[in-house]
C-alpha cells in the first residue's frame, strides 16, 4: 500500500547526531512513511551508516548521495525523487515525537482539499518547551506569511506540504554559493493556497552551533546572489507594511555591495525606498564585511 509521508532528511556530515531522528522514526506509532535522506555530500560514513540501518528496519529508507551544494539543493533533490502525497523535513540534528506521523496523516485525512496545501504544526525545544507561540487557538487555517506577521505567531515551525505543489517552485542554484532561504517555496504557495494549523508537536529540534541558525552573517557574505534573489521574491508579496518593505531593500541594498554590483536600483519595484534604504544598506554591509572576517 502506498505511504501517505515522505520525512526527508538533508545530511551533511551529520553521523554523530542523524541517529537521533532514525531512532524517533522506529518507534511511530504508525509506519505510513517513507523515510529519504539526501546526502549532500558527506565525508564522515554518514552513508554506511544509512546502508547499515536500511538492513534493520520495518520502514523503507531511500538514500542519495549528491556532491555538496548546500540545503536548497538538497532539498530540490528530495522533492525531485518524493512520490509520496505529503512531504516534510526533519533536520538532521532534530527528531519526531513518537506519534507525529499519527498526528499528521489522521489530520490531513480531516482538512484535505485542493485549496489547503498542507499543515502547520509545532517545534519544541527538548524540554518540550514550545519554540516562540502557538498558533492562536481560534485559528484553523491560513497562509504561511500571515502566520507571522498578521497574527503574530512567533518562532519555527513544522511545515507538511503536498507534495505535488510544493516541487513546482525549485530553488535557484547559484554558482559557487550554497543558500536560498528556503521559505521562498512556502510564501509561493501562499498566493492560492493556505495551511491547515493544529497545536499539535510533531519535532524535537536542537539548534547545533554548526547549523546555519548560527552563521547568517556568513551566510549573507558568502551567498549574496542567493539573498538578492530572495529579497527580490519577498518584495513580490502583497499587502505587507511599509517597514517590512523598508528591511527587505535594505538587505537587498547590502546583497548588492556584497556582489560589487552597485546599480542597486535597477530591479526594485520601488525606486524612492530603493534611494531611502541605500545608506542603511551601506551601513548593513559594512557591519557583515567586519563580522565575517574570520
Amino acid at each position: 500500500m502506498k505511504k501517505t509521508l515522505t520525512i526527508f532528511t538533508p545530511a551533511y556530515n551529520r553521523a554523530y547526531t542523524i541517529h537521533k531522528c532514525y531512532e524517533s522514526l522506529k518507534r511511530q506509532t504508525s509506519k505510513d512513511f517513507i523515510w529519504l535522506v539526501v546526502d549532500d555530500g558527506s565525508t564522515d560514513g554518514t552513508k554506511n551508516l544509512i546502508l547499515k540501518w536500511q538492513e534493520e528496519v520495518d520502514f523503507e529508507i531511500r538514500y542519495i548521495y549528491k556532491e555538496n551544494g548546500g540545503m536548497h539543493t538538497a532539498h530540490n533533490t528530495a522533492y525531485e525523487n518524493i512520490d509520496t502525497e505529503l512531504n516534510v523535513c526533519i533536520d538532521s540534528d532534530d527528531y519526531m515525537t513518537d506519534d507525529a506521523v499519527e498526528i499528521i496523516v489522521s489530520e490531513w485525512k480531516k482538512v484535505r482539499n485542493e485549496n489547503i496545501a498542507g499543515i502547520g504544526a509545532l517545534n519544541v525545544f527538548e524540554d518540550r518547551k514550545v519554540i516562540g507561540s502557538k498558533f492562536p487557538e481560534d485559528l484553523k487555517k491560513a497562509k504561511y506569511f500571515d502566520i507571522y506577521h498578521k497574527y503574530g505567531v512567533r518562532g519555527d515551525k513544522k511545515f507538511i506540504y503536498r507534495t505535488d505543489l510544493i516541487r513546482n517552485f525549485p530553488y535557484p542554484e547559484f554558482k559557487d554559493e550554497k543558500y536560498v532561504g528556503l521559505d521562498y517555496k512556502y510564501k509561493k504557495l501562499d498566493e492560492n493556497y493556505e495551511l491547515a494549523l493544529i497545536n499539535e508537536v510533531v519535532c524535537i529540534v536542537e539548534y547545533m552551533d554548526d547549523g546555519s541558525s548560527k552563521n547568517m552573517l556568513r551566510q549573507y557574505r558568502k551567498n549574496p546572489r542567493g539573498w538578492c534573489f530572495f529579497r527580490l521574491e519577498n518584495l513580490k508579496i502583497q499587502n505587507t507594511s511599509l517597514k517590512y518593505k523598508f528591511k527587505e531593500y535594505v538587505h537587498y541594498v547590502s546583497s548588492k555591495l556584497i556582489l560589487k554590483d552597485y546599480c542597486v536600483l535597477e530591479c526594485l519595484p520601488n525606486k524612492f525606498l530603493g534611494v531611502l534604504a541605500i545608506p542603511f544598506g551601506i551601513l548593513l554591509y559594512f557591519y557583515i564585511m567586519k563580522n565575517t572576517e574570520n
